[in-house]
């Protein structure tokens, strides 16, 4: 066991298997004897559900890395090219690409039992457009073992837009005078930005309450594993208890048998001793009768006349 397949199996499961199998993960290690590597999986985070679609999405779907990849690449060349053809047409490959990977996390997920709110859908979309702009993003999301969502560097998802320079505007008809450009854009872009501070805010406090989340879900699962470990040891001490208890019934089992053993030995000692006694009392009376006959033939022989 190391750490890149029990990493690589944990990021597999779904989010609310990972808290317990990874503790069993960690426990195998610590049992093996090695604490480093159970420390190791013990900091590895469950995935929230946005996260957990998304390396769904990487895993069963390989085949749709490559091109987000690559259209990343492109848009960040051409961003720093300002090159604005490209970016527009890159830009509309961005908004269908981007949408339909999110729609297919989603379906992916909720094909798996999972189902996928609007909260998790737009943390989705948050990863697939820092994959566009931040290689490292990008690298991240490929290995499919993310914890969390990803976001983009404020502004690249409109980068597209704002960074396109503006089409030569036509010259003035004769006779006709120039009306003054209508300054929409920056009051559309402060509104934009505003938003997205906004979407930002309500994203971060997500992330917080998914921490607190699984922090209580970590400390339930912990508390689960000692009431399991003290579960086992009550079932050891009742075996113990169990295998006492019919040792005792064993010993008191042989005891009885041992008393009427006894007892049995004892009858037969006596009736022993009282056999032995009536024998001695017989002996001594044949011993008396032959003392008595072998005087009375002396008697009668001395009164015999020779």
């Amino acid at each position: 066991m190391d750490l890149e397949s029990v990493t690589d199996e944990l990021y597999q499961l779904l989010p609310q298997d990972f808290t317990a199998a990874r503790n069993e993960r960690a426990a195998r290690a610590r049992t093996a004897g090695d604490r480093e590597l159970a420390a190791q999986i013990k900091e590895l985070r469950r995935p929230t559900l946005s996260a957990w679609a998304s390396n769904l999405l990487v895993r069963q779907q390989p085949e749709k890395v490559q091109p987000l990849i690559s259209l990343g690449e492109g848009l960040r060349q051409a961003h720093q090219q300002l090159d604005g053809g490209q970016l527009r047409d890159l830009g509309r490959q961005q908004h269908a690409l981007v949408g339909a990977l999110a729609r297919e996390a989603r379906t992916l997920a909720e094909a798996a039992g999972q189902s996928v709110g609007e909260a998790a859908q737009h943390e989705i979309e948050d990863t697939l457009h820092a994959v566009l702009a931040d290689p490292r993003a990008a690298e991240e999301w490929a290995a499919g073992r993310l914890a969390r969502p990803l976001s983009a560097p404020v502004g690249f998802a409109g980068a597209v837009q704002t960074t396109v320079p503006p089409r030569e505007t036509p010259a003035t008809p004769p006779g006709r005078s120039a009306k003054p450009e209508k300054r929409t854009q920056p009051r559309t872009q402060t509104r934009s930005r505003a938003e997205e501070r906004e979407l930002r805010k309500q994203i971060d406090r997500a992330r917080k309450a998914a921490e607190t989340a699984e922090a209580a879900e970590e400390k339930a699962s912990a508390l689960e594993a000692e009431q399991r470990e003290a579960e086992s040891e009550r079932d050891r001490a009742d075996s113990a208890r169990d295998q006492a208890e019919e040792r005792v019934s064993e010993l008191a089992r042989e005891l009885k048998a041992a008393q009427q053993q006894q007892k049995d030995a004892r009858a037969k000692a006596r009736t022993a001793r009282d056999t032995a006694k009536a024998a001695e009392q017989a002996a001594k009376s044949a011993r008396r009768e032959a003392s008595a006959a072998r005087e009375a033939a002396e008697r009668s022989a001395a009164q015999t006349p020779e």
